[in-house]
């Protein structure tokens, strides 16, 4: 317990003590090197005894540290250095101005002088620079930007002069045809607002069928009634081509560049039958011979009964309005007056008259005698006989 008492105690004393003068110290000036005595230990004292003056804006760095020349160095093996004050000439997008400094580094001159520095800041010569006297530093502060891209806001800081070199800076460039809002040749918008278009185009290529006509021609080798494609018909073909625009992801633009017709449409040629075919069949409990039965809408008619305000008792072709006669429209009395045909539930009968029949239907009127007239309304099959 005694020795570590006495320990302590010299350690004490020690630090109460006034620390001894230095004698001799190395003092930095410039590039001069100079060891001097020195009876202080305080800096500006020893630069007063040894007739070094300093300017009020002038440094003092003992072991490499910026140090208070009027504070007491606490050290054996000082190396006292005057960092003498320098001009250096500052130039920003304000315009130039001289700056009187005695900092280290262009980056600490540009501190001293109250700029906050970021990385993306442009400054010429770097920010690692000694500070000489005469040099021309060159500015230019980055600043905070938005960019709307591909559907998300990326924040940059950048000191680009153009919209273009800033996308570039922050790792979003333009590609193929990519455009940005304000466009990559202007400046920095005031807002800080970019927005990036993406652009794609496209061919496509559309085809387009041409349908072919198709010609009737008569035919003897078909059976009446009957049809019969010849040659088929062929399908045209057009194909066309179109340079879209895709803004991103959605069309703005579509330009025909070119339209070929691949191949013409043929003609399809159809033949109907005009080949009178003799057929049988049992109809009403009898058998009949016909060469054309066809779906009709039948109605009835008599004399006295023909919707007229007077009665008509002779048919077209001047025999009797009575059972047993058919009245048609005028183009197939023309062709078939005279025709014997044969009607289920009404019987055998000839084309012999003529009336208005019913549009969009085939028709024909069944003819009556007053006496015996019965009203039809119905749709029938009628046979042509032979």
């Amino acid at each position: 317990m005694k020795h570590t008492f006495w320990l302590v105690f010299a350690l004490l004393l020690a630090a109460c003590q006034a620390q001894a003068p230095l004698e001799k110290i190395n003092i930095l000036d410039g590039e001069k090197l100079l060891s001097l005595p020195a009876i202080s230990r305080i800096p500006a004292e020893i630069l007063a005894e040894n007739n070094i003056p300093i300017a009020s804006l002038d440094r003092i760095l003992i072991n490499g540290e910026i140090v208070d020349p009027n504070a007491e160095m606490d050290c054996e093996s000082c190396t006292l250095q005057i960092r003498r004050a320098v001009t250096i000439t500052l130039i920003t997008p304000d315009g130039e101005r001289e700056i009187i400094t005695a900092a280290l580094t262009i980056g600490d001159v540009l501190i001293d002088y109250g700029i906050q520095l970021y990385a993306a800041d442009f400054v010429d010569p770097p920010v690692r620079t000694e500070a000489t006297d005469q040099l021309k530093i060159t500015y230019h502060p980055s600043r905070d930007l938005a960019i709307l891209v591909d559907g998300k806001v990326i924040h940059i800081r950048s000191s680009a002069g153009a919209v273009g070199e800033a996308l570039i800076q922050g790792g979003i460039p333009l590609i193929g045809l990519d455009a940005s809002q304000p466009s990559a040749s202007g400046p920095l918008p005031v807002d800080g607002q970019i927005r990036i278009i993406r652009i794609r185009e496209e061919t496509e290529l559309t085809q387009t069928e041409i349908p072919f006509e198709t010609e009737y021609i008569a035919s003897n080798e078909i059976a009446i009634d009957e049809e019969k494609i010849l040659t088929a018909g062929i399908t045209g073909l057009v194909v066309r081509r179109d340079r879209v625009r895709y803004e991103n992801g959605e069309e703005v633009s579509r330009i025909s560049e070119d339209e070929q017709k691949v191949h013409e449409p043929s003609t399809e040629i159809v033949g109907y039958g005009t080949k009178y075919v003799s057929k049988t069949a049992v109809v009403d409990g009898q058998e009949i011979k016909y060469w054309r039965s066809m779906q009709v809408y039948a109605t009835s008619y008599s004399p006295c009964n023909s919707g007229s305000d007077k009665c008509w008792p002779n048919t077209a072709s001047g025999n009797p309005v009575q059972q047993g006669v058919v009245g048609v429209i005028r183009s197939w009395y023309n062709e078939m007056q005279g025709q014997p045909v044969y009607v289920p539930g009404y019987g055998y009968a000839t084309i012999e008259d003529v009336g208005g029949g019913i549009a969009g239907k085939d028709w024909i009127d069944l003819g009556y005698s007053d006496a015996n007239y019965q009203v039809w309304s119905q749709w029938v099959t009628i046979y042509f006989l032979e």
